[in-house]
């Protein structure tokens, strides 16, 4: 859910081409498999589409290529961080902390009924509104009406 979010309102803001939208996981329970479907379904009841979406496994090797890597839970956080070990781990944060949530984890709702879906994808649209707008500060890209 995050990456179609992600992707959505990167786009919005005009950012398409200079910020480039990426999504895996840490583990490979689900590489090639659509999204689940009630993260799609949660998606589409708020106008996205997340049919495109196809799971991956995050490789170390991306590490020299990513400038900000996000983990959603602590727990995907420190796997992370062993892959980019001291060379690249200042580029790996907590997307609570960077997208201001105070810190939080974003649980992942796989299996979960439709509210807990639609709990995250609120967490997830808050988040993106307040890291788009970040980014759009740090690449100097004005807000529309400025």
């Amino acid at each position: 859910m995050a990456e179609v979010v992600a992707r959505a309102q990167v786009a919005e803001a005009g950012l398409n081409g200079r910020v480039v939208v990426d999504s895996a996981g840490t583990g490979d329970w689900h590489v090639g498999a659509q999204m689940h479907r009630g993260a799609k379904a949660q998606l589409a009841k708020r106008g996205f589409d997340g049919s495109a979406h196809r799971a991956r496994q995050f490789h170390g090797s991306w590490l020299p290529e990513r400038d900000l890597i996000l983990a959603m839970d602590a727990s995907n956080l420190a796997v992370l961080r062993r892959y980019a070990r001291d060379d690249a781990e200042h580029r790996v944060r907590l997307f609570g902390e960077v997208a201001g949530l105070g810190g939080v984890d974003v649980p992942d709702p796989y299996g979960a009924d439709p509210a807990e879906f639609a709990r995250v994808l609120d967490m997830l649209e808050s988040g993106m509104t307040h890291l788009v707008a970040e980014l759009r500060t740090l690449l100097g890209t004005p807000v529309a009406g400025d």
